[in-house]
């Protein structure tokens, strides 16, 4: 059972979940098909998965001035203390509601950052985001911090926030282990009335349970919110300007603070774009196509490789993936677990691997694995997705990613019936998955929070250039998506990056990685048009 959709960066797959090519662990991050909402400083507006009233709507910027009821939060003094090896920590404060800042409801949030090594001159700070909404930005600190490129590395500080609601930043929560091992294996393409029932079902007792645990935070995790957030941070740090990389989800955080806050923007890169003027239906649909446009990338490399087990051909490819799940539906696999490998697991074992070239080979071992019998290796992609570990936790990953989203925009639909004249558009998306991800158009439904956002377009006037970067094949954030955005901020430049995969930049295409390091750090973007492969 898939929640609303979850974006998250490549080197958050690979590193933080610890998953290696050899072999699929149990231990790490976790889940399938993937996306997020933008959301918008204005309420709400329109009907469920329309592009809300007034498709010209666009995010107004804040006064530059600091509100006198925010000084204290903008003038508090960090204390830093050692943690891990080679990094700092510390701890931050902010309004629970930035409307009506009360003392005793404070949010703390968790900081960490790992100093300049030099040589050359500090910068700055360079803040780090990798998606989500609900990825650990201090996780993905433990990768950025020692594998972006040393040149980056040297001149700044590298810094991340976990966001208000996310891990170790007062963390939203909803369902125990047990109910959330149930929740993943609901099954999201129904094909009876009960089925559907069961999705519906599935959904609200979701959000009840965040309800119960977390109401006091719920109508407090939105995109503008954290994006408030890290301007206190960037003051506290003592810069002028935000330093920024955001991946995946990110980059609606980060195209959403410079919508904020234009003349505070620094440097920023945006990889593996959003488009904040999408609704939630159109953002879904588009989705269910990338993920489409990813699974049919693979299926052509592995039909190349000798012992493929989707077949020799493209087509062959299809059609077995379609039996495949067919037939998980109708007979679950043994994983040497309680739980078995039913369709809903499957799939989201399946389209995990669709986030990175180098999970294809993963696939391809847990395919042939499933041929025989054994369906603990598509499993533990499945729970990569999830962040499940091998002790049956869960990160609270989805309960955040449920929070932001389903308050950052209205409900891409309401009903089952709404779904149903849906699915159309969505299985032409996409073939394999689309009605799996027509169906997770019900996530927010029933969501005990009203949105506070909108879809609206973000022109970020008279901020500082920006750089855009969009990966042609990307599954997660289509290329187009990287197009619009780069079109509608009105600083920005756009690299594109022919190849396959979720987010590019710091992941080895020495293209990319010397355009956007120039940038960082002489402030030069790149050429128009720069396209790498």
């Amino acid at each position: 059972m898939d929640t609303v959709r979850l974006l998250r960066t490549t080197s958050t797959v690979l590193v933080v979940a610890g998953l290696t090519l050899s072999g699929c662990s149990a231990s790490g991050t976790g889940r399938s098909a993937a996306a997020s909402s933008p959301s918008a400083a204005s309420g709400p507006a329109g009907t469920p998965g329309s592009a809300v009233p007034g498709a010209d709507a666009t995010l107004a910027p804040l006064s530059a001035d600091v509100p006198s009821a925010l000084q204290s939060y903008y003038g508090q003094k960090l204390s830093w203390h050692g943690c891990d090896s080679g990094f700092e920590c510390a701890t931050m404060r902010v309004p629970l509601d930035y409307a009506h800042p009360v003392a005793a409801d404070d949010l703390k949030l968790a900081v960490s950052r790992k100093k300049a090594t030099g040589p050359g001159a500090r910068i700055g700070s360079l803040l780090v985001n990798p998606g989500g909404p609900g990825g650990s930005a201090i996780d993905y600190l433990h990768y950025a911090g020692v594998s972006f490129p040393a040149p980056v590395r040297a001149r700044y500080d590298m810094v991340a926030v976990d966001p208000r609601g996310v891990a170790r930043s007062a963390p939203v929560t909803c369902l125990s282990n047990a109910q959330m091992d149930k929740f993943a294996q609901v099954d999201n393409t129904p094909d009876s009335a009960a089925q559907i029932k069961d999705v519906v079902s599935a959904d609200k007792a979701f959000g009840q349970g965040c309800e119960s645990r977390s109401k006091k935070l719920l109508g407090h995790v939105s995109t503008v919110d954290s994006a408030r957030d890290m301007d206190v941070l960037r003051a506290l740090l003592g810069d002028k300007k935000l330093y920024y990389v955001g991946k995946s989800y990110g980059t609606f955080l980060g195209a959403t603070y410079a919508g904020l806050f234009p003349s505070r923007v620094g440097r920023m890169v945006l990889d593996g774009a959003m488009d904040p003027s999408l609704s939630s239906l159109k953002m879904g649909e588009a989705q269910a196509h990338g993920f489409e446009t990813a699974f049919q990338a693979f299926a052509k490399d592995c039909v190349q490789q000798s012992g493929c087990p989707m077949g020799r051909t493209t087509s062959a490819a299809g059609s077995y993936v379609t039996k495949f799940l067919n037939g998980l539906d109708a007979h679950p696999l043994p994983t040497g677990q309680s739980r078995k490998l039913g369709e809903q697991l499957g799939t989201t074992g399946l389209l995990e691997a669709m986030y990175s070239k180098e999970l294809w080979p993963v696939l391809r071992q847990a395919l042939t694995a499933a041929n025989h019998g054994d369906g603990s290796q598509l499993l533990a992609l499945s729970d990569q997705y999830y962040e499940r570990n091998a002790k049956g936790s869960y990160s609270n990953l989805m309960a955040a990613n449920a929070a932001v989203n389903c308050l950052d925009l209205p409900a891409a639909a309401n009903s089952p019936a709404q779904v149903e004249a849906a699915l159309p558009a969505f299985r032409k998306a996409s073939p394999h998955f689309g009605t799996d991800f027509a169906w997770m158009s019900l996530s927010c439904a029933d969501w005990p929070v009203k949105p506070t956002g909108r879809a609206e377009r973000i022109p970020a006037k008279g901020a500082a250039p920006i750089v855009v970067i969009g990966t042609t094949r990307d599954p997660a954030t289509p290329y187009a998506w990287a197009q619009s955005l780069a079109s509608q901020l009105q600083s920005a430049t756009l690299v594109t990056y022919n190849g396959d995969g979720h987010t590019v930049y710091a992941n080895g295409d020495d293209c990319v990685d010397t355009a956007v390091n120039t940038y960082l750090l002489q402030g030069k973007p790149p050429k128009k048009g720069l396209r790498c492969s």
